[in-house]
């Protein structure tokens, strides 16, 4: 048993180095923890469910979620579902704003009349505003708004990515989506990736262990016996004889092609992702 133990010395050392390096990450995200200074905010929700989308159960996780991400990303990090037509509301605000700025409008309001911000009113902070109603032109509308801090974060490719998070989920999961965004910036904010919920501190010792067992009981009954027959047994001379055999490259023709991309093809459904156009905050919207 001794023998098959020691070839996975160099395993276990691995596993020894990246359990410290896991345990080390854990422990730091655990304890880094940035003050809240803005006592003025009129709300300690972050959780807005008018669209009824989530259950209880979902909402209270979320806002569990939240509450962490929050003290390590260092701003407010808010939700809202809807499901409810924008069109009036935002036209009375800004007379000629598209459809598919009329969350934008929403969801810069529904920000600064509450007061949010980590470190003030209107300031470091974000809010994503999903809203379930199909408006006159067919189409389903979100909007991601980034503030102080998050503002000077989220360039247009990171707000993208945060969109396409959410988007991979939202119509099959909800919940999963809104999980996703809440991770997504507490990703971009703090430079971590989410791995504390899902990998439990025991997984690398525990593969290591299962890899030792699966090579043993593969490879128990093939070191039984004792090999008595070499590559060179029936050689002649018992020495092989190769015969040199090459290849001279004489000459190298390189050609090199553009491969076209169709430019025409966007996104479908894509809408201002990055930079608000006409607000006063950061941020951007997609539509299903």
């Amino acid at each position: 048993m001794k023998q098959y133990l020691n070839y996975f010395k160099w395993l276990f050392g691995i596993v020894v180095i990246l359990a410290v390096v896991y345990l080390g990450l854990f422990i730091a995200d655990t304890q880094r923890s940035v003050e809240r200074t803005n006592e003025a905010c009129l709300t300690k929700e972050r959780v807005f469910d008018y669209g009824e989308v989530l259950s209880e159960t979902e909402e209270q996780k979320l806002r569990e979620l939240i509450a962490k991400r929050e003290k390590s990303a260092g701003c407010d990090i808010v939700l809202v579902t809807l499901n409810e037509s924008l069109k009036e509301y935002a036209r009375q605000r800004e007379e000629d704003v598209p459809y598919n700025e009329f969350v934008r409008v929403y969801a810069e309001e529904f920000y600064d009349t509450n007061g949010f911000g980590y470190n003030q009113p209107i300031g470091d902070g974000v809010l994503l505003v999903d809203n379930w109603f199909r408006e006159d032109d067919g189409r389903v509308y979100t909007w991601f708004t980034a503030v102080g801090a998050a503002d000077e974060k989220y360039t247009s490719a990171r707000t993208e990515r945060l969109l396409d998070d959410v988007y991979e989920y939202i119509e099959s999961n909800p919940y999963k989506a809104y999980k996703a965004y809440i991770d997504r910036v507490y990703y971009d904010m703090t430079g971590k990736a989410v791995v504390t919920e899902e990998l439990p501190a025991a997984l690398p010792f525990g593969v290591a262990v299962l890899a030792m067992l699966i090579f043993i009981a593969m490879h128990w009954k093939s070191r039984k016996g004792k090999k008595t027959v070499l590559a060179t047994t029936y050689v002649n001379g018992g020495r092989p004889h190769m015969n040199r055999r090459e290849d001279i490259l004489v000459n190298k023709v390189v050609t090199k092609r553009r491969i076209q991309t169709d430019s025409g093809s966007g996104g479908g459904g894509r809408s201002g992702g990055g930079r608000s156009h006409g607000g006063h905050h950061g941020g951007g919207g997609r539509s299903r």
